[in-house]
């Protein structure tokens, strides 16, 4: 998990990227499609080691991670891209269960979280990256999460719930976002950008510095080195390793 992070995040640094929406703190309850094998683990303590592991491997290149989708989109069967999934677990269990991972990576400094486009109808009505009560009163209050709150693309049907995109990324930043994703959509980012005109939030821009990414080598010095050499054979062969099939 270490070396795929590191390779990850150098081949990204060596475009000029500067941060992936990486690692996926979902558990694997065998319920979400759209999850599905992007979940590292069904149990939390195995999810946090590999995504601290994950974390480890971008940082050594000089990229800041961002974990998702909180507090955790491996309970509902419904895609929130195509839907607006409601979860109806109360809160203890998901603190007991899927935001676990979450706190331990809080704990050990990551730097960003993206909320996820679910309903947790046990905690508040409004999807996770609408909910001052999730991402103020829980993951700002109760976990002390002090870095960076991404919203989840604004495009997604389960976002449509808070009317035009311009509201939908007002609601997102009213919310406690710190910045607001509209993918693939050039239209959207327009009525986005006008709907915001002459907003400013000095706290968010701080700790958007924090994501900056740091050294990095060219795309050729990259490929000629030799740790890039090493991880991408070891990764490649991944896909005929036994270690690939354990169960979850």
């Amino acid at each position: 998990a270490e070396q795929a992070g590191w390779l990850l995040a150098a081949e990204l640094r060596a475009i000029g990227v500067d941060f992936s929406f990486t690692p996926v703190l979902d558990l694997a309850h065998g319920v979400s499609g759209v999850i599905g094998d992007r979940a590292y683990h069904s149990r939390p303590e195995v999810v946090a080691t590999l995504a601290y592991a994950t974390m480890h491997g971008m940082l050594r290149a000089g990229m800041q991670a961002v974990g998702k989708h909180f507090p955790g989109h491996g309970g509902v069967a419904e895609d929130s891209h195509l839907a607006s999934p409601v979860d109806h677990r109360e809160l203890d269990v998901l603190l007991k269960e899927d935001i676990a991972p979450f706190a331990k990576m809080i704990a050990n400094d990551l730097s960003g979280i993206m909320p996820a486009h679910v309903i947790y109808d046990k905690v508040d009505n409004r999807p996770a990256g609408y909910s001052k009560i999730w991402l103020q009163d829980i993951l700002r209050a109760r976990l002390h999460f002090q870095g960076v709150i991404f919203s989840d693309d604004l495009s997604m049907e389960a976002a449509g719930i808070a009317g035009g995109y311009g509201s939908r990324a007002q609601q997102a930043l009213e919310a406690g976002c710190d910045m607001a994703l509209v993918c693939n959509h050039p239209e959207a980012v327009a009525q986005v950008v006008d709907q915001l005109q002459g907003y400013s939030n000095p706290t968010s821009q701080l700790r958007l510095t924090r994501m900056h990414g740091k050294h990095g080598l060219s795309y050729d010095e990259l490929k000629s080195s030799y740790e890039w050499k090493q991880v991408s054979s070891m990764i490649a062969g991944l896909d005929q390793s036994p270690w690939m099939e354990l169960d979850v």
